[in-house]
């Protein structure tokens, strides 16, 4: 008997809905990680995309704990000579808050093309409103995921 392998059109993928009001974002990035990996899946295959496509609101609310939102720096640099720029958590959140979230779990993705695949499936909106509701995203408690 050969070792199981998923198929591409044999995975179900499921539609989760996060609320990001009060929780820590390593926690809700490491979580919403798990599942863009499929990584709670019975099926999972670390060279197969088995995920699932997460929709994340409130991402204003997230929480930071300690000093993390004047201490934390986040830097990108242009390429340039003297091009190195740099942001504090806060100011990220006060302009585009998404985007914290967004970076935080991006980067506890693979580093390949799987993870941009997989990056694709997750929708990261600042107030409670998302466009997502014909796909009829389950509610999910981010915290209860292990």
């Amino acid at each position: 008997m050969g070792t199981f392998l998923p198929k591409e059109e044999s995975i179900e993928r499921k539609w989760f809905l996060i609320d990001a009001s009060g929780i820590e974002l390593g926690r809700l990035a490491s979580r919403v990680s798990l599942l863009l990996q499929g990584k709670r899946k019975r099926i999972y295959t670390p060279h197969i995309d088995t995920g699932d496509f997460v929709v994340v609101i409130n991402a204003e609310k997230v929480k930071l704990t300690g000093k993390k939102l004047d201490d934390k720096v986040y830097y990108h640099h242009s390429g340039y000579p003297g091009g190195i720029k740099q942001r504090t958590a806060r100011q990220i959140i006060e302009e585009h808050p998404e985007r914290l979230i967004e970076m935080a779990v991006k980067r506890m993705l693979p580093k390949n093309k799987l993870g941009a695949q997989m990056f694709q499936r997750l929708k990261v909106y600042s107030g409670p409103e998302h466009p997502h509701k014909a796909q009829k995203p389950e509610p999910i408690d981010i915290l209860k995921i292990n």
